[in-house]
This record gives structure tokens, sequence and C-alpha cells, in this order.
């Protein structure tokens, strides 16, 4: 799941990243182009409901691109990313997304894909932020 909050007057918006489930024992880092995609930049803290999370604040008006890597080098993306590709997710900070409305238009969201890397082998993922 990801947060977004308001615009603030600096022209930026808090993110906040939260991830039910790991897909493997151990921690979890967020990665993206907002942090030169550095492992070690924003750790996920484990919360009491086992859940990750970890926010970062980001321009409002530029897109980024993330993914997660778990321990042991597995990558996986969000499936709340506005946009994936063969690179991962991509987010518009300040989009504010309506709430769907009327019986059943809750949104279905699938799983996270997952995928393990080896060294030197280059993955992006990315989010809008506007």
């Amino acid at each position: 799941m990801i947060k977004r909050g308001k615009p603030t007057k600096n022209g930026q918006v808090k993110l906040t990243f939260t991830i039910t489930e790991s897909p493997t024992a151990g921690g979890i880092s967020l990665v993206g182009d907002f942090n030169d995609w550095d492992p070690y930049a924003h750790p996920m803290q484990r919360r009491d409901d086992g859940t990750y999370q970890v926010s970062v604040m980001v321009p409002a008006r530029q897109p980024i691109r993330f993914r997660y890597l778990a321990n042991g080098g597995v990558w996986f993306d969000d499936a709340d990313a506005d946009h994936h590709d063969e690179h991962g997710g991509r987010i518009n900070p300040a989009d504010v997304q309506e709430a769907p409305e009327g019986p059943g238009a809750a949104r279905t969201v699938g799983k996270p894909m997952r995928q393990t890397l080896s060294a030197g082998q280059p993955v992006t993922a990315s989010v809008s932020v506007s």
C-alpha cells in the first residue's frame, strides 16, 4: 500500500510505503531513483502487526521509480504503483486517487511481482508523484 500526503508549501510530498508480507525472512528496503538505488538509504521498519513501513519525502511534481529489495537479493514491486513496466513500478507523488463509488467498485490488487536478480542486472520500478 502507498499512502500519499498532501503537497507541502515547499513542493514536497510524504509517501508512506507499507508491505503486508515479506517474500523472504529478514529485512526489506525501499530503493529508487529518489535515493540513487541505495539499499541502505530507506530500510523498512517492522511494526508490531507484522507489516513493514517506511516514509520518504519527494518532490511533488516529479514521478519516481522504485522497487523493494528483500533479504537475499529478492526484488519485488508494489501492486499499488501507478504504472508497471519491465523496470518495475512508477508513482506520481501528488496524484490524489479518488475512492471508487458504488457497490463492487473496490479496487482489486494483485500480489507483488517478485524477481531474484544476479549482481549487475539492472532493475527499476517507477511511481509517479504529482
